[in-house]
Parts: structure tokens; sequence; C-alpha cells
């Protein structure tokens, strides 16, 4: 059941997507008066669908190979190669009769659809949610590093008060794109000190390994929340509610001290000096083969400050998330260009979304990540790839340039090397996907 609620929301989520993007081209293409003969949500290959009904001269219908959709435009070289219509003299009706000013709207259309409804989308869910931060001025006992963190230089206690040399207000920045998409400079409060660390332009591809965690996290104080039954932890005797003060007379107050300090006993006794109901207690306990104890810890609760938008407050806020969200990925795609982020870290294929999408609806959580794809489907669209949008606005442009349209010879290849580098890259992030899956399962 879980798996299949994932799968469903992912498929609402795209077919709202593709759908609204389709609609773009449609109406753009009605407007100027050209002839739209098919609107798809998925692909009917080989003329199989899954429904069709035809109203006023189109065919609307759902295919069975869910990789998308399309409107089939008179006159036009697409996807669907089908050539015959331009053998005979030009229509009035048809894509190639319009000027290539129009045939542009109505390429940049669908993209234009992604990028309204990505703004509006941030734009609803900051009205209904606001935004939830932790204030970086309340993180009093700074950070620990995790693996990728101690690579770069940082220590815990360190306390990361600017990126590039600009203040940070909400703790979020730090494990945000401005830093996890490296070639950034970190400073750093230690002890007084003020340091100027480097992050790497790779440094992605390390999260995307390890995880967040292993970048940074909050420290904190804490105590003992549960005990696992059986564990060397329960063995010993201890209860929800103890403060672990010392192991081996080596004071602890945070608990990255008292994890190091485990670590360093694997499969050895220690001493824990316990304070419980204001009384300190020497308890002595064995270390497993894991380096644990087997109790959950609970840290100190992160200062949570939330501010509330207005109607029209709220615009620009959700209109500069979704802009983050477009430039993100475009400089995501420039990293991997040159080399920077490996492109089996950087593409996240339908398993990974079905994934962040969760076994649970939640409607703050499912808008958000359709707002997240409606943006990455505007960049994707854009990229000057032949089939694409991107790769059809280029030509027009270069058509507007020269003054003359492109041979159909030449578009037909075009459309041809498109389709091939199309399913190249489908065949990468699909296959990347699984795999990825498989290896983490």
């Amino acid at each position: 059941m879980n798996v299949l609620i994932m799968i469903g929301q992912l498929i609402a989520g795209l077919s709202i997507l593709v759908i609204l993007h389709e609609a773009g081209h449609f109406f753009a293409a009605r407007a100027f008066g050209i002839k739209v003969e098919k609107f798809y949500l998925f692909f009917d290959a080989w003329n199989i669908s899954l429904f069709k009904y035809t109203y006023k001269g189109v065919e609307y219908g759902i295919g069975w190979l869910p990789l998308g959709g399309y409107v089939k435009i008179a006159g036009m070289i697409d996807e669907s190669m089908d050539t015959e219509q331009l053998a005979g003299p030009p229509q009035p009706w048809e894509f190639r009769s319009k000027p290539a000013w129009q045939r542009l709207i109505v390429m940049l259309a669908g993209i234009f659809v992604n990028i309204v409804l990505g703004i509006f989308i941030f734009w609803m869910l900051t009205i209904k949610y606001g935004e939830s931060y932790i204030p970086n001025q309340s993180v009093k006992y700074g950070i620990v590093p995790g693996k990728i963190g101690r690579e770069i230089g940082l220590k815990a206690g360190d306390k990361i008060t600017a990126v590039n040399g600009k203040k940070i207000v909400r703790f979020e920045e730090l494990i945000s794109s401005k830093v996890l998409l490296g070639n950034s400079q970190l400073t750093v409060d230690r002890d007084n000190q003020i340091l100027n660390l480097s992050v790497p332009g790779n440094i992605y591809n390390e999260v995307a390994d390890y995880g967040i965690g292993e970048f940074i996290q909050l420290r904190s104080k804490f105590m003992v929340d549960s005990v696992v039954a059986g564990s060397n932890a329960q063995k010993a005797g201890l209860q929800k509610g103890d403060s672990i003060k010392a192991v081996n007379q080596h004071p602890v107050v945070f608990f990255d001290q008292f994890q190091t300090l485990i670590k360093a006993n694997k499969d050895k006794q220690i001493n824990l000096e316990v304070k419980r109901n204001n009384q300190l207690l020497q308890i002595p306990a064995t270390v497993n083969a894991q380096g644990t104890l087997g109790f959950a810890a609970k840290g100190d609760e992160p200062v949570i400050e939330k501010e509330k938008f207005g109607f029209l407050s709220s615009l620009p806020v959700g209109a500069s998330k979704a802009w983050s969200t477009f430039s993100d990925n475009a400089k995501g795609i420039g990293r991997v260009a040159t080399g920077q982020i490996k492109a089996n870290r950087a593409f996240a294929g339908p398993v990974t979304m079905a994934t962040m999408f969760g076994s649970h609806f939640d409607v703050g959580k499912f808008w958000s990540l359709v707002g997240l794809l409606s943006m990455a489907l505007a960049l994707m669209n854009l990229l000057p790839i032949p089939a694409l949008d991107g790769g059809h606005a280029m030509f027009l442009i270069i058509e507007m340039i020269k003054g003359k349209p492109l041979s159909d010879k030449f578009m037909e290849k075009a459309q041809i090397v498109g389709f091939c580098i199309l399913i190249a890259l489908m065949v990468f992030v699909y296959g990347n996907d699984i795999l990825r899956h498989v290896i983490n399962k």
C-alpha cells in the first residue's frame, strides 16, 4: 500500500505538470489560429491509447507510455516525425505558415506555464504555512561536522557566521545550494577567532553519497530518552531522563563528545557518571562492537521562529523560492557540464521522486514537490536540445536572424538526433535511479 501511495502521488503530480505544460502550447497555438490535432497525457506509442475521444477536430487521450505528454500541431516537425502533411503546400492553419515570432511564442508557452505554476504554488504555500526557520544567532553551541564537514576543516563547536561574506540569518542557509553547490567561502567563529574555510566544488557528490548529516548538524546537549530492550544500556541500568556527565572520568557536555568517547571503546567496559534525580551515580557499561550502548538520545530543542505573510506580501517570497529552485537547477547542470558534480549524483529518476513524495499523503509536501518539479521541468524544456521546446526555440531564433527558415530535411535530422539524445538521457537517468535504489536498499 505504501508503494502504491508513493507511485500514485508521483503520477498525479507529473500528470498535473504535463497537462498544464501541454495546455500552454495548445492555447497559444489556438490563439494564433494554428490547428491542433492531438492533446495527449503520456505517449500513445504505436497508436495505442488507454483512452481517447475527439472533440471539435482534436483527439484528446491518455497514452500507455508514461514519459510525459504532447500536443500534435499541424504543419510542425515534432517528436511524432509525421512528415506526410509537409509534402503539400503550406496551409493557413498550419504551424509552418505562421510568422517566426508566433511560432516562438507557441514553443515557449509550455515553459511559461510551468514557471507561472511554480510561482503560484510557492505563493499559495507561503500564504498558508509561512516560513519556519532556526535563527543562526540562536545556535549557541555551534555545529558538529560529519565526515564531509571535517574534510573541509570544520570542528565541533564552530559557529558559521557568513557565506561568501554575507551574514547568515537562518541556519538552514548552511545546508542550502549556496553552500552545497560548492566553490563558496565559510566565515567561521572558532573560540572567538575568525577563520575562512573553502567549500570545494565537488562537495555535492559526497553529500549525495553520505547524506547531509555527514556535512554539519546542530550541536546539542542530551539525555537518555529511551532504552532499547535487551541492549547493553538496559543491562547497565540506564533509564529515561538520565544525564551522562562523564565517560571514564572524561567530562561530557555534548552528544558528539559522548559519541566520540564511546566509539573509541568498542567491545570494552566503561564507567559512566550519570546524573539521576539530582544524584550522581557511577554505572559500569559495556560498549558493543558497533560503538553504541543501545539508547536513543534526546537533544535540546532548537529555537524555531515562524514568519507569516499576507496575501500580497507572500507573492515576492513565493516568487523568490521559485526562482531559487530554477537557478539552483541551472547551476547544478552547469556543475555537471564542468565535471564538478557527477551526473549520476545530480539527476533524479522516478524511483527517487516517488520516494521524495513519501508513503503518506501530506498536502503541503505534495504541492511543494509539485512546485519544485514544475520549475525543474521548465528548465529542462528550455535546454537547446532538438525535440525539446528549447531546441525548437533555438532553431526559430536562428531563422529570425537569418531571415529564412531552416530546411525541412535539416529539421527532420535534428529531431532524430534530439530524440536519440533524449532516449540516451532517459536510459541513463532511469538506470542510475534503479541501480542507486537497489544498492541503498
